[in-house]
């Protein structure tokens, strides 16, 4: 399904929600109350399709990201800015698993790109070397040219540790 623009500021209200969907904070998952076009009552609403993966749901001709109905659904107010997924999994939305964010601090807790030739995150190939580097507050910093990607990643998650207070765990190779 083409998504086109998700809806990020808020114009259901809490009581429409309510009215509309159940969601289970267990599953993360949302169920119209009531039927909906071709979709029975109980059924699963939303579907893959937004940014990343994320779950999207279509409320009265308008598409919102389901990890921020479901901070809506159970707080009763909007999240500021942004929500962070913390295994990093943006289709993930068990309510233990979301949480508020900054764009920086939603930033640290992102895989590597799927260009990433290293498989290691803040890890990149520099002529014959491998080269550590991290972002923080929308800058780059250099950590340094090492002989092979691991020592290069053990760099990047020393430096991580420091820098990256919102989310010092560590899922994996993404580090």
């Amino acid at each position: 399904m083409p998504v086109g623009k998700v809806r990020l500021s808020p114009l259901i209200t809490q009581e429409r929600l309510r009215e509309l969907l159940t969601y289970d904070p267990i599953s993360g998952l949302f169920q119209w109350r009531v039927r909906r076009g071709g979709k029975r009552a109980g059924s699963v609403a939303g579907c893959t399709g937004g940014p990343n993966g994320s779950v999207v749901i279509r409320v009265d001709y308008v598409l919102y990201l389901a990890h921020r109905l479901a901070w809506f659904y159970t707080t009763g107010s909007w999240p500021n800015p942004e929500i962070d997924h913390k295994d990093g999994d943006e289709g993930n939305n068990v309510w233990t698993n979301l949480r508020e964010a900054t764009q920086a601090q939603n930033m640290q807790n992102t895989k590597h790109r799927s260009n990433n030739v290293s498989g290691y995150r803040g890890v990149s190939r520099f002529r014959d070397k491998w080269q550590a580097s991290i972002g923080l507050n929308g800058k780059s910093f250099h950590l340094g040219y090492f002989v092979d990607p691991e020592e290069a990643h053990a760099a990047y998650l020393s430096a991580k540790a420091r820098l990256h207070t919102f989310n010092p765990t560590v899922r994996g190779l993404e580090g």
